[in-house]
């Protein structure tokens, strides 16, 4: 009797816990997130510079960099290829720009809620040392490796 109320118990929690997970995954979209995406789309149209940089260490926010634009090198995750663009001025990154990334099916959804975090961490943090944002690993390591490699060209 008790093994019953305990399974039950616990498939409601996870019954639950499934719900409010669809829920903040498919209805909770920021207008800024759209227009984010619509951004980085624009841009992947007009842009496909590439960078030959290859280090792949975590840059600290201390460190200088150099005003101008930097294109990172294009990441290859499972899904398709992850390119930023960053702009430094006065010695931060006030801007990132999402030139490639991967789409067409449940990555569009993905990457719809995913970059706009990663951008928005990138800029606090001034560095790839950001957090992951869950169901997005393939962003996330393409994000933070191309990410990284236009940090390395702005201290170089």
């Amino acid at each position: 009797m008790f093994k019953k109320f305990l399974i039950t118990i616990v498939s409601i929690s996870a019954s639950v816990a499934v719900l409010i997970d669809g829920y903040l995954m498919f209805f909770k979209h920021d207008q800024s997130q759209e227009t984010a995406q619509s951004q980085a789309t624009a841009a992947s149209d007009t842009e496909s510079e590439s960078s030959t940089t290859t280090s792949s260490s975590t840059s600290s926010s201390n460190s200088t960099m150099k005003d101008g634009t930097y294109t990172g090198k294009s990441t290859s995750t499972e899904w398709g290829d992850v390119q930023v663009k960053i702009t430094v001025a006065s010695g931060k990154i006030p801007q990132i720009t999402v030139l490639k990334y991967p789409t067409g099916g449940k990555s569009d959804e993905i990457n719809s809620r995913s970059l706009p975090t990663y951008k928005q961490e990138a800029l606090a943090a001034q560095s790839a040392n950001i957090n992951q944002v869950s169901g997005a690993t393939e962003t996330y390591k393409g994000f933070t490796g191309s990410l990284q490699s236009a940090i390395n060209q702005a201290e170089e």
